[in-house]
């Protein structure tokens, strides 16, 4: 791909994959141009085929979180809407919520905006340097008021994975829920939402499920639909006689039409991992992590946030640059070397305030996908060890 007559490389796969899987455009384009019609409201030829590739997408996304129940995957407008949904649909009025500082504003801010009228209160846990959140901080935050648990799988701003197992088997013993933000993680690395131990689990579907934008999931566990209220209510397209809102999962929290395109196009996303194996990919990004994280220590200058073992991580890293702001940074990566990285707070605000990188103006995030190249990972090692030595000299 070119931008003018520069190459163009893409290290924003945090902020949204791309690009997609060749699948991912044609089944969108196809359905698109020969089907168009509603999934569940109709008995047409068409409308009957798009219940089933809605089904096969549910079914695609349940198998790359290691469940067999696909009825628990609840479709959303994006990630952000996965997790007010789980918010929302917990809370209530005097109730007690245990959130990390490494959280996005998907959660602090719904978070936020529920405590002052509704008298939620809200114990944020720290993190170390590394931003690594202990599973016996969370838990020594939980007191008998404690509705549920809202830890991400991995911070957008360091990559570091959280001890989710541990935090998850112990929650499960106290019968409290723990919701997982995965936004960072699915489709990226191999998951099992019975071995993390969570009972909600959100994810966008336009980062690492390499599905379209303005697509999201909402893993729901059995059982879990009896204490998670919908949020809207509307058509459903099933139990039609009754002005009542369905309670079965997933109908209970999908009103009005569905984004059938951006579905059909998660689906298949969804499909192109399970073929390639998520794990194959996951050794496939340390290896890549290892190079850039070399390349990176080796630069004066310049200074990475987060842990330095490409295992600890996903595929993703900050950086700072000395002497400059990390929008500059990211303004001559683009214009200078085609090179499209995200600078900034990356919507976690206190998690720049635990880290000390509030004050520069956050971080310059350089964020591997499926599709990056050694040579692309050499290019941005490169381009920033001659931007930080500018700086020295």
């Amino acid at each position: 791909m070119t931008q003018g007559s520069q190459q163009r490389i893409y290290l924003d796969n945090a902020s949204t994959s791309w690009p997609k899987p060749p699948e991912v455009y044609d089944a969108v384009d196809r359905w698109q141009r020969e089907n168009g019609a509603a999934a569940g409201r109709g008995t047409s030829a068409a409308a009957m085929e798009t219940d089933r590739q809605i089904e096969l997408s549910r079914r695609a996304v349940a198998q790359l979180l290691g469940t067999p129940h696909w009825k628990n995957i609840v479709f959303t407008l994006n990630g952000t809407d996965a997790l007010h949904l789980a918010i929302q649909g917990l809370i209530r009025p005097g109730d007690h919520v245990v959130a990390t500082v490494i959280e996005h504003n998907s959660v602090l801010r719904p978070l936020r905006q529920l405590g002052d009228p509704r008298g939620v209160a809200v114990a944020h846990v720290g993190c170390d340097q590394e931003g690594i959140v202990s599973a016996r901080s969370v838990l020594d935050a939980i007191n008998s008021k404690t509705k549920f648990v809202v830890v991400s799988h991995a911070s957008n701003v360091t990559g570091t994975l959280q001890p989710i197992a541990e935090i998850g088997a112990e929650l499960r013993k106290r019968d409290i829920p723990l919701l997982v933000d995965a936004a960072q993680t699915v489709g990226e690395i191999p998951l099992d939402v019975d071995e993390l131990g969570c009972d909600l689990l959100a994810a966008s579907g336009h980062k690492g499920l390499l599905g379209p934008l303005g697509t999201g999931i909402l893993y729901v566990r059995t059982g879990m639909e009896e204490r998670l209220k919908s949020i809207r209510s509307g058509g459903t397209g099933t139990e039609s006689s009754s002005t009542l809102q369905p309670t079965k999962s997933p109908e209970k929290y999908e009103s009005g039409n569905l984004n059938v395109p951006g579905i059909i196009g998660l689906g298949e996303g969804a499909r192109w991992l399970a073929r390639q194996r998520i794990d194959s990919l996951r050794k496939r990004t340390v290896s890549l992590m290892r190079r850039l994280l070399q390349g990176l220590e080796a630069a004066k200058g310049l200074s990475i946030v987060g842990p330095r073992e490409a295992e600890k991580r996903v595929g993703l890293v900050s950086v700072a640059v000395d002497g400059y702001d990390p929008q500059e940074v990211a303004t001559i990566l683009a214009g200078q070397y085609g090179i499209e990285a995200r600078a900034g707070l990356h919507c976690a605000p206190l998690m720049h305030r635990a880290l000390g990188t509030e004050s520069r103006g956050g971080t310059l995030r350089i964020s591997l996908g499926h599709f990056n190249t050694a040579e692309e990972v050499d290019a941005v090692v490169a381009a920033l060890s001659e931007i930080a030595a500018a700086a020295v000299a």
